[in-house]
């Protein structure tokens, strides 16, 4: 009898002490864990220590490390290490969305893509479309970080250093998609604009679908889950908010048993495909 192949070592990289408001990220990633060593050896890794434990793993997971703005040097140790030994991450840090900061929000915007209007110099104001408020919050900014709402009257000298600026936009809600891969999952929703992270399920429409893969398709991952976070504007339209493919916050509590399940056989499948294409 031929020996049994060694599974798959998976390095699961999370901040499960993480401070994030509305959100367990120790809960889901436990959770979420315990259902992926059904297929893999997974050992769980806090970031600061992601650069140093490397070796030994086929593949690093990223999943709720927290905003790396809080530990950016060992960031971009982790980066540099992972590059240096070709050691293959999921999600792969080639991404283009929050990964790399959130500048793609003046690239998606100058091609005319539904995303909130947005302007990253003082000249550039008059660009926007007129409103009594403005929110001015730091390119490389997570976790609303920095985020300032100011009056019409202050947002011009606040247009300094690394920040981008949109229109206050009093939007009915906030709906977020989630994909594995290029494939949706599942939706939700916050029905209160004022509680971003009380959320309910969502049935999308073709035609929001249609809008939240349109930029699941731009970024390009081939692997890996995206988050793609859009708002209801008032004229009935989606506008995107963020596009998070670092290490997007999943909401699986406000999912039933049977969708948990899908979506951890789907990130299962995922990542099979993952370690045979990086092998």
């Amino acid at each position: 009898m031929a020996p049994a192949r060694p599974r798959p070592r998976l390095l699961y990289v999370t901040d499960p002490t993480y401070p994030a408001r509305g959100r367990r990220y120790g809960d889901e990633d436990v959770r979420l864990a315990s259902r992926l060593r059904a297929d893999f050896d997974l050992t769980l890794c806090h970031p600061r220590d992601a650069a140093a434990w490397l070796d030994g793993f086929d593949a690093v997971v990223v999943r709720n490390s927290g905003p790396v703005m809080t530990y950016p040097d060992a960031y971009d140790a982790f980066r540099e290490r992972a590059t240096e030994t070709g050691k293959p991450v999921y999600n792969p840090l080639t991404g283009r969305g929050d990964m790399a900061g959130k500048g793609y929000l003046l690239e998606l915007g100058t091609a005319g893509r539904p995303v909130i209007p947005t302007v990253d110099r003082a000249e550039d104001l008059h660009l926007l479309p007129p409103a009594d408020r403005y929110v001015v919050k730091p390119r490389l900014g997570a976790d609303s970080t920095g985020l300032r709402v100011v009056a019409a009257d202050a947002v011009r000298e606040l247009v300094v250093g690394s920040v981008l600026v949109q229109p206050y936009i009093d939007f009915a809600y906030e709906v977020s998609f989630y994909f594995v891969d290029h494939d949706i999952q599942y939706a939700l929703y916050a029905p209160d604009p004022g509680r971003r992270w009380r959320l309910e399920p969502y049935e999308a429409t073709p035609r929001d679908l249609e809008f939240a893969r349109g930029f699941v398709d731009w970024n390009t991952l081939d692997h890996g889950i995206q988050r793609v976070d859009a708002c209801r504007a008032p004229d009935g339209g989606l506008l995107l908010v963020e596009l998070e493919d670092l290490n997007p916050y999943l909401s699986l509590d406000a999912l039933d048993a049977a969708s948990r399940e899908s979506f951890a056989s789907a990130m299962t499948a995922s990542l099979h495909r993952f370690l045979r294409a990086a092998g």
